[in-house]
């Protein structure tokens, strides 16, 4: 295996701009084939519980399937389910399940399974982080052996896309007390054996609803440390990295490296700079409107990420999703510098947090407090060791980088992230116009004028919410150039396809 040191020094030579091909490598994936797949490890308490805030990402789109998913639009569109509708106000849905599925151990899938995954979901003691986006899930009835129906507490016409979420693949009837190990599913891939943080192995299911997958077998190992990870690929000890965004200069390596490559998707992470709307710094509008002013996406993305992504414009929407409002804001730092001195916030200093944790918060931090200096905003970049970086500095401290992963539907994404009290409303940031908004847009059956209700929360957002978007960046992933078909959305890989090339 590569030492570190190797792989550092290649990083730090002089280089041009990274140029990547805009799709990995398609073509013919041979039959019999085993694809090794390297993956950060996790803690003992992982798990194949699709609901838990602890599972196995990579194992799960093997594993199972949902209800819906989500196409690269941000549409709704089949997978368990054939079809769906709903009442007039849509308070009621009804989903129309494929005919003779079975689980991997021969059970056949039924509505009765689908109501005890989300009644799985929604129960207190699992504390599933899709369980307060589905709060609004009044009853389940298994109406027949394939349709299932949902009662609502309040109307909404994206319901479906709901479904959408990792954590709702469905798993069988009464299955929670062993799920976590058995991995019990309906999707092109049978559990071969599974260690928590350690290795384990998936073998393909021959009679897969969906069709036959390309490769025969996936082997997955866990490696903690993102240089040791990068270096087993480039010794061609396995095939593939997961879950690791390479940085620039890493990329690079990997890309000019004989046998490996680097497959990049677009907009695929979705960075933020949250702005505490509860601390003293970035309680007042004004302030915040000032941060945005002071700073162009524009440069963002050519310096930090050196042009592979997509600018974001304090827009958190990504540009894929139809709901997506088109718009750029105004950037302007001497406007910017001027509300600062109205405010009495002239020569502004404060810290912004960044860490490890994500190969591109230091270079973001970076280009940001490098972009706001001439609005005479004065920010000390400060690290934090990636263990504690959301245990101690989320919604704690007033300024900090973070970052999500697109593939959310938009219903999804304002309501669970930017919604008043919402857990995962990193930046505290209450509006009631802005919820509201999404109240009517939930209620409102009509296509067009819906998504007209979510375009102006967006602008909401823009005008007055603390969180910044200065990009969404293309994950580069690190694989063997005898990878082929690799492609993901919403971070799952499409396993039916993914193979290696035929020699």
């Amino acid at each position: 295996m590569l030492g570190g040191a190797t792989a550092l020094s290649l990083a730090a030579c002089g280089a041009p701009a990274l140029t990547l091909p805009e799709r990995a490598a398609t073509g013919t994936a041979q039959r019999g084939a085993t694809l090794r797949i390297a993956r950060p490890a996790a803690s003992a308490a992982e798990t194949l519980d699709p609901a838990s805030s602890l599972s196995a990402y990579e194992y799960l789109g093997a594993l199972y399937n949902r209800v819906v998913r989500l196409d690269r639009d941000g549409e709704t569109v089949p997978d368990l389910a054939t079809d769906w509708s709903s009442n007039a106000d849509a308070t009621v849905w009804d989903f129309q399940l494929r005919a003779g599925i079975r689980f991997h151990d021969g059970r056949p899938l039924t509505s009765r399974d689908v109501r005890y995954t989300f009644r799985h979901i929604l129960d207190p003691d699992v504390a599933s982080p899709q369980a307060g986006a589905l709060d609004l899930i009044d009853d389940i009835v298994a109406v027949d052996e394939t349709t299932v129906r949902f009662a609502l507490s309040t109307p909404n016409a994206e319901f479906p896309s709901l479904l959408t979420a990792y954590q709702c693949y469905v798993i069988p009837e009464d299955s929670a007390d062993e799920i976590g190990h058995t991995g019990i599913g309906t999707g092109p891939f049978i559990l071969e054996h599974y260690t928590p943080a350690g290795a384990g192995a998936v073998r393909v299911n021959e009679d897969y609803f969906d069709g036959r997958a390309a490769l025969d077998r996936i082997e997955f190992s866990s490696i903690q440390d993102t240089s040791a990870r990068v270096n087993a690929l480039l010794a061609r000890q396995v095939d593939l990295l997961s879950q690791t965004n390479l940085d620039n200069p890493t990329a690079r390596v990997v890309a000019n490296s004989a046998g490996t490559t680097v497959a990049r998707v677009a907009n695929a992470q979705w960075y933020t700079i949250p702005m505490l709307a509860t601390s003293e710094e970035f309680a007042d509008p004004q302030m915040r409107q000032a941060m945005k002013l002071a700073y162009d996406p524009n440069a963002i993305l050519s310096t930090a990420l050196q042009g592979t992504g997509t600018p974001g414009w304090d827009n958190p929407v990504p540009p894929e999703l139809k709901a997506w409002l088109d718009t750029e804001r105004e950037y302007d730092p001497e406007k910017a510098r001027g509300i600062l001195r109205s405010i009495g916030r002239e020569n502004f200093s404060t810290r912004i947090y960044t860490s490890a944790y994500e190969p591109n918060f230091t270079a973001i931090a970076t280009a940001y407090a490098s972009q706001v200096r001439e609005a005479g905003i004065d920010l000390r970049i400060t690290n934090v060791a990636a263990d504690s970086y959301y245990t101690q500095v989320w919604m704690s401290e007033p300024l900090m980088v973070s970052y999500w992963f697109t593939g959310r539907p938009v219903d999804q994404l304002l309501n669970q992230i930017f919604r008043t009290g919402s857990s995962y409303n990193e930046s505290a940031w209450s509006n009631e116009q802005f919820d509201q908004l999404l109240d009517a847009a939930r209620a409102d059956t009509n296509d067009t004028t819906r998504r007209q209700k979510y375009q102006d929360a967006q602008q909401l957002i823009i005008d007055d919410g603390a969180d910044m978007t200065p990009v969404f960046g293309d994950r580069l992933v690190g694989l063997s150039e005898n990878v082929v078909n690799y492609d993901e959305y919403g971070f799952e890989m499409d396993y039916l396809s993914l193979g290696l090339k035929e020699a």
